[in-house]
């Protein structure tokens, strides 16, 4: 085995916790379902960019380059600013679904470079343009533009010419599951010298000002040049920042005097970092050196193609090694090493060098696009008690009969900036993929969505956040039984225990299915966003404007395939079991049933297909 699939094993083994820190912070949680609680759904209006700065999130953090713990208790991303802009780069920018001439999109040059299932290693790279980041034409342009245009990108504003731009490059290794080393590499491409603040920033996702329970206030504060955590859950480590930096202390809490006119209860609120660097206010950060927020802040000063290295680690407070020895860079060499050995066991040694590391990257992209997400539909109707109550209104929109539905896991998302929320068929594919470096989490990924907390009562898996009763092609059968043989190629032995505890809650949903999306008994099947998203004429998740319903062809022919999915599971686990001899009989024969529905629809016998 190697170095990387031993972590896996302890992993799986509950022997050590490697994956307890990863890079499960989000790059947007702005302009969500989760933090909208408006009357009417206006959820990319609610909670705008220029408001995230200041704004305590109810839900789950955002930020650069990222990492959390997998409850996302405490949170390290990286900010920036070239003495240009009007604030910090601490987030992703990009359009709102309104905004955007084609829907919501990022506008930010940014790559997810390298990364192991465990974590132990990873590698991101961000562009950071000299200029001042062009916020507004970004917006104003896109806004001007129809939908028969192109998007108008960052790339077209001007803002990297002549290479005007630094190249911030942000690489994690861990030499134990609790001691995350950081090395972040700032490169200067332009022709002159420039300038660069670098502040690295760590702070507690607030869980203590919405009333829900009481809660133990965290605490940051200064220690021997080090800021110190302390966290009921967590209990204490330090961030270790190396050459003494600057520290900044402020609290991740609501500036209601910006947004709202209404006076704050601390001077200390979550913007206080960007006035304290950007606009010079010396009294909004904290003088005695705690809150829950906190930034060491990197003058650099790089000549043209000129690197400078920062070096920074979170570690047990107890850890008594000193921080930047000579074996810092020696575990970043080992972990990258480990890296690559891993890697040769799964990349097939027969492709070209670039289709290696092509197949590399985009495995980093599954890996870094993991995210703790946190959404419990009952508490986001109605309210927390330590906020102003939420319109009358939003108790019957949306998503209010999913109130049983409780997430607070990670998960793979989509994208963490675009569609940083999971969709239920999105993540089957993911799991496939997925299972070629880590089938463990692949098989966790599609248990979750069966579970009590997540699948519905009726037996509907949740589609996505922006409705999860929208109906989504059924391809979780399809998924669980690839990751099971994907799982069992790799490891010499199938994992059984896994296909038959999905198996039964498969059971269910197929039942739903049937049940509710075969309106006339006939086997033909309605539905929703069926692979065909946001195409026809109608929606089709609801009633027609006529009345009565659509007969799919696509829903019919995905349901036929759900049959035999099931069937072939039904057949594996029969081979040991005669138990399920039966149930794998009902499959063949249900699928004959649809197969024939599709061919000879209606009494004169027309077909589905042309």
């Amino acid at each position: 085995m190697t170095h990387e699939e031993i972590r896996l094993e302890e992993t799986r083994q509950r022997r050590a916790h490697w994956q307890r820190w990863g890079p499960y912070l989000s790059e947007r949680a702005w302009g969500t379902v989760r933090e909208d609680y408006s009357a009417h759904g206006n959820a990319w209006e609610y909670l705008s960019h220029e408001h995230a700065r200041s704004r305590a999130y109810r839900w789950n953090e955002d930020g650069i380059a990222g990492i959390s713990d997998r409850h996302q208790y405490v949170c390290f991303a990286v900010g920036m600013w070239n003495g240009r802009d009007p604030i910090l780069k601490e987030r992703l920018f990009g359009l709102t679904g309104n905004e955007g001439n084609h829907g919501e999109d990022v506008k930010e040059c940014y790559y997810y470079l390298d990364s192991t299932p465990t974590h132990s290693y990873m590698k991101y790279l961000y562009k950071y343009p000299h200029a001042a980041f062009p916020y507004a034409q970004l917006v104003e342009e896109n806004r001007r533009r129809d939908k028969h245009s192109s998007e108008f990108e960052l790339m077209d504003t001007g803002v990297f010419a002549e290479n005007r731009y630094f190249d911030v490059v942000v690489e994690y290794a861990k030499d134990s599951p609790e001691d995350i080393l950081v090395r972040i590499s700032v490169t200067n491409h332009g022709p002159d010298r420039a300038e660069i603040h670098l502040l690295p920033t760590v702070w507690f996702r607030n869980t203590w000002s919405w009333g829900v329970t009481p809660t133990v206030r965290p605490i940051l504060r200064e220690e021997n040049g080090a800021i110190e955590l302390e966290h009921p859950e967590l209990g204490r480590r330090r961030l270790h920042c190396e050459n003494s930096p600057e520290l900044l202390f402020t609290e991740n809490e609501t500036n209601f005097q910006r947004l709202f006119g209404v006076p704050n209860q601390s001077p200390y609120v979550k913007d206080g970092i960007n006035e304290y660097v950007v606009n010079g206010a010396s009294s909004a950060v904290n003088p005695t050196r705690v809150g829950t927020k906190a930034a060491a802040r990197y003058m650099l000063s790089l000549g043209p193609g000129e690197t400078q290295i920062v070096r920074l680690r979170l570690a047990p407070a107890t850890m008594n090694l000193a921080p930047f020895g000579p074996k810092f860079d020696g575990i970043f060499a080992d972990r990258i090493r480990e890296a690559d050995e891993f890697y040769s066991t799964v990349v097939p040694d027969d492709l070209a060098p670039d289709a290696r590391t092509v197949m590399r990257q985009a495995l980093a992209g599954m890996l870094w696009s993991k995210q703790f997400y946190h959404y419990v539909v009952r508490d986001w109707l109605k309210g927390d008690p330590g906020a102003p109550p939420p319109p009358a209104e939003r108790l019957n929109g949306r998503n209010r009969e999913w109130s049983h539905l409780y997430n607070a896991d990670v998960i793979s998302m989509p994208d963490k900036w675009e569609y940083p929320w999971y969709a239920a068929w999105d993540l089957a594919f993911h799991c496939v993929p997925l299972a070629l470096v880590d089938s463990e989490f692949a098989k966790q990924q599609l248990l979750l969505m069966t579970r009590e907390w997540y699948m519905h009562p009726n037996g509907q898996l949740p589609a996505y956040e922006w409705a999860f009763g929208d109906v989504n092609p059924p391809v979780h059968a399809w998924a669980a039984w690839r990751v099971y043989k994907i799982d069992k190629k790799r490891r010499g032995k199938g994992d059984r225990a896994f296909l038959a505890r999905i198996f039964q809650k498969l059971l269910l949903n197929f039942t739903w299915w049937v049940n509710r999306k075969d309106s006339e008994g006939r086997n033909v099947f309605q539905g929703g966003f069926l692979g065909l998203d946001n195409i026809g004429v109608f929606d089709r998740s609801a009633p027609l404007p006529t009345g009565g319903h659509i007969e799919q062809a696509d829903g019919t022919g995905w349901m036929a395939m759900y049959c035999l999915n099931l069937l072939a599971i039904a057949m594996e686990l029969a081979s040991e079991d005669p138990a399920y001899e039966d149930v794998a009989s009902k499959f063949w024969e249900h699928f004959l049933y649809i197969a024939n529905a599709i061919n000879h629809l209606g009494s004169d016998g027309t077909s589905m297909w042309n």
